[in-house]
């Protein structure tokens, strides 16, 4: 993500889960999750944990998880009760039938491997219509451990530009997903972002995140 000339605004809080996006479709949305869940629950005995710390609907909140497996979208956002948006890459969007279908699950694309104004400001309005989003702050799967837990301020810069709260989450085992590994997923508590901030902080907040994103995979 890049710096955006955008002034923050106060939050709206929606009317129902999915208003910031015109495509969205409840019944593909909950269904979906429906499926996904139980068979994370059965097949890979997923265990939630601190549930309690995933805020209720109508206030602006960044999901942000560490991402380790193409399942990792599902595996966090099956376990949060109410609909959330997703970044997907703009390729998927082009592809017949499933461009159509992510769409009305509350996906958006974004431009892999460059700063996307676009998909920052459609972050934003998500947020300031009072939804809730996940983040990958690492950018995308990481693998390689020297790769792993290290994050750009744009998570920070996000939070910050529109009062949202950031629920860290820390994913465990999803990248032994193939072999049916047992999954955890754990929502740590929330985090605040500071008025103000400079866009030091930003580096700042975001580094706080992904520290206590790490904890909770212990």
């Amino acid at each position: 993500m890049t710096e955006a000339t955008l002034e923050p605004q106060a939050p709206r809080r929606s009317a129902h889960p999915g208003e910031a996006n015109p495509y969205f479709n409840p019944f593909f949305y909950f269904i979906g999750k429906i499926i996904t869940a139980t068979a994370f629950d059965v097949i890979w005995r997923r265990q939630v944990i601190g549930k309690e710390n995933i805020p209720a609907f109508g206030s602006p909140v960044i999901f942000a998880a560490n991402h380790r497996s193409l399942a990792d979208p599902n595996l966090v956002g099956s376990a949060i009760p109410y609909a959330i948006h997703y970044f997907a890459k703009e390729e998927l969007f082009h592809v017949p039938l499933l461009g159509w279908y992510i769409r009305r699950v509350n996906s958006f694309p974004v431009k892999r491997g460059e700063h996307d104004v676009g998909a920052f400001k459609s972050a934003i309005r998500i947020l300031e219509h009072g939804e809730g989003l996940l983040l990958f702050p690492e950018g995308g799967r990481r693998l390689d451990p020297e790769r792993q837990w290290k994050a750009k301020p744009g998570l920070g810069m996000l939070a910050c530009k529109t009062g949202a709260v950031i629920v860290p989450v820390g994913v465990t085992h999803s990248d032994r997903f193939t072999k049916l590994a047992k999954i955890r997923v754990a929502f740590g508590k929330p985090i605040p972002a500071p008025p103000n901030a400079t866009r030091d902080q930003y580096q700042e907040l975001t580094n706080r995140v992904m520290t206590r994103i790490r904890e909770l995979c212990q």
